[in-house]
């Protein structure tokens, strides 16, 4: 059975609660990160994408910071294999042609390179540590 979603451009002031209610979920609760660690002045000056269901719930989100880093995807665990990472990169990745980035970086937990490799990034330098989880970095030119 597919399911059907939508992705769509969020504004953090009137899109905040749905935004976090996925981060809150994947990353605070599911992956331990501390809730200070997560938030930050970021967020108000990102674009936002917002995957949402049918009903319109929130299923995913990404951001992309001004300086065109791609960070914040997240995906709830019911939605996972169901294409909602891939439409997400998509958007975040077309919305940053747009601004004139001719670059995009990103810190992809390793389990998930094989996710950013598929929309053309690249691995650079070793592995590291961000939040307890293990990282790469990933570069990838527009």
């Amino acid at each position: 059975m597919t399911l059907s979603f939508r992705v769509r451009r969020a504004d953090w002031t009137n899109d905040q609660e749905a935004l976090r209610c996925v981060r809150q979920a994947v990353f605070i609760h599911e992956q331990g990160i501390p809730a200070d660690l997560e938030w930050d002045e970021d967020d108000a000056r990102c674009r936002h994408a917002l995957a949402e269901n049918d009903s319109g719930a929130p299923i995913g989100t990404g951001r992309l910071v001004p300086d065109g880093h791609i960070g914040r995807l997240a995906v709830l665990p019911a939605w996972r294999r169901q294409g909602v990472a891939d439409a997400l990169m998509v958007a975040l990745m077309a919305w940053a042609r747009e601004d004139g980035h001719r670059v995009l970086r990103l810190h992809a937990q390793e389990y998930v390179v094989g996710l950013y490799r598929r929309h053309g990034f690249e691995v650079e330098g070793e592995p590291f540590d961000e939040v307890g989880i293990p990282h790469r970095y990933m570069r990838r030119a527009l």
